[in-house]
């Protein structure tokens, strides 16, 4: 009797957070809808889509499918492999991004040089560097747990670190990507015992310097400028902005229905890649945005449950790789949000999940394995399983 109790209770633990899994696919289905719409004028015109107007729609649907495939080899892998290993996708990532800097090599477009070039697509290693800086954080921050409250033994060799990689990726230039890394690293690092002050004296140092990375580049200046008032300049450096803003005035509360976007039409830049959320917020509406909220919202609250349950039966790895990404995720898109809503300057991060780019759907598709990963042994702990 008391066995039969055991494989029933068993039975209702299921294998993973169907919540989760569901947020997950309505944002990348809405996302390939909304860029399929948000991609149409452009596909009809450009250069290298000879007028084929599902180009990215097509294209968008491949890195879906190559991000499931991906994700569903990641989710197989342990949790303590990742652990084990976790130094060397992080070094891998590193000679990735030395490479992109080489000419010849790395790809050029618009004055910055993030990718390189493979046959038909082209690889962004920013985008899998913030996964398996995850992932190596994590690991260290297990493995320093000791010495985080030291700034000398616990702090500075992470510093060094990323003092390194943010060179590499401000020499792109990427301040964006940079930035994100830089928000994982020290969620990680807090979450995972760092001293308040130590913490507090770091963003402090992180705030002046960034702050010192705007103000010696005149770019990032004008985009400082054209933030505070886009209008004073919407033909220059309020361009973006200000078509942005105009979307969301047009969408209202139920939107122009979907393909209906004027801002489309060549007046918003990247519509279909950083400015996705403003194609949806005018095609969808505020009911269309505050769904998309939602379901970020959602998907970031459960990665940090996921993570909390992992640390309850002190599996410490695997909690802080779970909170890592609901990090990532949380901080890229209140950037991407910030910008397209103009409570942020402007800054060329995607939408995660939903813009356009083989790159970050991949990557993204990773994390959401792995996260997964996470959730699947917590449960089967539960069960009274080994894993």
């Amino acid at each position: 009797m008391i066995y039969q109790s055991s494989i029933s209770n068993q039975r209702v633990i299921p294998d993973f957070d169907q919540t989760l899994v569901w947020s997950a696919i309505l944002l990348l289905s809405l996302g390939l809808v909304m860029v399929y719409s948000a991609s149409i004028s452009i596909a009809e015109t450009g250069p290298s889509t000879d007028g084929y107007t599902a180009y990215f729609l097509v294209r968008h649907g491949a890195y879906l499918t190559v991000g499931c495939l991906v994700g569903l080899i990641a989710f197989q892998i342990p949790m303590r492999l990742w652990q084990k290993y976790a130094l060397y996708p992080f070094l891998l990532c590193m000679v990735l991004l030395v490479l992109v800097l080489i000419p010849g090599i790395g790809h050029e477009v618009n004055g910055s040089r993030r990718w390189l070039p493979l046959f038909v697509v082209n690889l962004q290693p920013s985008e899998f560097m913030k996964l398996f800086v995850v992932i190596y954080i994590a690991s260290y921050t297990i493995r320093r747990a000791a010495y985080l409250n030291s700034f000398g033994k616990g702090f500075l060799p992470i510093l060094i670190v990323m003092a390194m990689l943010g060179l590499l990726l401000l020499s792109e230039p990427d301040l964006g990507a940079f930035v994100v890394i830089v928000s994982i690293v020290m969620g990680i690092l807090f979450l995972g015992g760092m001293h308040l002050k130590l913490f507090m004296g770091t963003i402090g140092l992180a705030f002046v310097g960034l702050l010192t990375l705007i103000l010696i580049e005149p770019y990032r200046m004008q985009r400082i400028m054209g933030f505070i008032d886009p209008w004073d300049d919407p033909y220059g450096k309020g361009y973006q902005l200000s078509h942005a803003l105009i979307a969301f005035g047009r969408g209202g509360w139920q939107g122009v229905g979907i393909g209906g976007s004027v801002e489309k039409l060549y007046y918003l830049p990247e519509a279909h890649t950083d400015f996705l959320l403003a194609v949806i917020a005018e095609e969808l509406g505020f009911i269309g945005v505050a769904v998309v909220i939602a379901l970020f919202m959602w998907l970031v609250i459960r990665a940090f449950v996921i993570g909390r349950q992992a640390a309850t039966r002190e599996r410490y790895f695997p909690a802080l790789v779970a909170q890592g990404i609901g990090t990532w995720i949380g901080v890229q898109t209140f950037i991407n949000m910030g910008v397209n809503m103009g409570v942020l300057p402007t800054k060329g991060l995607t939408l995660p999940l939903m813009s356009f780019g083989g790159s970050s759907i991949v990557a993204n598709s990773i994390a959401l394995a792995v996260l997964l990963r996470v959730d699947w042994e917590n449960r089967q702990l539960m069960k009274g399983y080994k894993i």
